[in-house]
């Protein structure tokens, strides 16, 4: 299980863990909740630059369209194939099985998300 205290969080509900100069990149459960069952990933390029707060990707469930934005600026180093294969895995295991990108980015610019606590307080106490 991953340690969801270590993890950082965004406004529009991304998790990032950060492994030395990789981050991790997915959605909350809370966010795998609103969305519904996924059925539909798209991810960016490995190789891509992106931009922190832009969009980079889309995930669409049977209930609606979400955008993917970038958490940190950096470039793609590897995109989970297995999630566009089976997009379920986003809903199955959003903290795990179904991470979506991995970025290479300067640790510092971590800095301004959130932690688990005023990610919590952002959903209104939802995980």
């Amino acid at each position: 299980m991953t340690d969801l205290t270590a993890l950082k969080y965004t406004a529009e509900h991304e998790w990032v863990a950060l492994d030395g100069d990789v981050a991790t990149v997915g959605i909350t459960e809370y966010a795998a909740d609103k969305l519904g069952d996924v059925v539909f990933v798209e991810l960016p390029a490995v190789g891509s630059s992106v931009t922190a707060a832009t969009v980079v990707g889309e995930i669409e469930s049977t209930k609606s369209v979400g955008e993917l934005y970038a958490p940190v600026t950096g470039e793609v180093l590897e995109v989970n194939d297995a999630v566009v294969d089976d997009p379920s895995l986003v809903n199955a295991d959003p903290f795990g099985a179904g991470w979506l990108v991995k970025i290479t980015v300067d640790p510092a610019s971590l800095d301004g998300l959130m932690d688990r606590d005023a990610y919590i307080s952002l959903t209104g106490g939802a995980e």
